[in-house]
């Protein structure tokens, strides 16, 4: 099983990016998929999820007009646009994929907002 995440880097504030979280080694289309992000010195917070059929999008009050979450079941792939970004943005972003007591993680991507 692998999550791979790859977009992420320094951007100015106002600015976008999109990551992206390839995965392989499970089936894909039944699993729930998540973005978490993580702070220094800040617990892990969930951004936003989507249901394995990519019909249902939920999204954390602080990122909510701003990020948006989708999924692309031919690439395995599921994404995060990221607009308007501010520099509280700035954390280790997580991909996560969830299906019953099946919980996988990704070695997380770099997201780093300044000027």
């Amino acid at each position: 099983v692998q999550l791979v995440e790859s977009g992420g880097g320094l951007v100015q504030p106002g600015g976008s990016l999109r990551l992206s979280c390839a995965a392989s080694g499970f089936t894909f289309s039944s699993f729930a998929m998540r973005w978490y992000r993580q702070a220094p010195g800040k617990e892990r917070e969930l951004v936003a999820d989507t249901n394995s059929a990519g019909s249902s999008t939920n999204y954390a009050d602080s990122v909510k007009g701003r990020f948006t979450i989708s999924r692309d079941s031919a690439k395995n792939t599921v994404y995060l646009q990221m607009n308007s970004l501010k520099p509280e943005d700035t954390a280790v972003y997580y991909c996560n994929a969830r299906f019953l007591y099946f919980n996988y993680w990704g070695q997380g991507t770099q997201v780093t907002v300044s000027s």
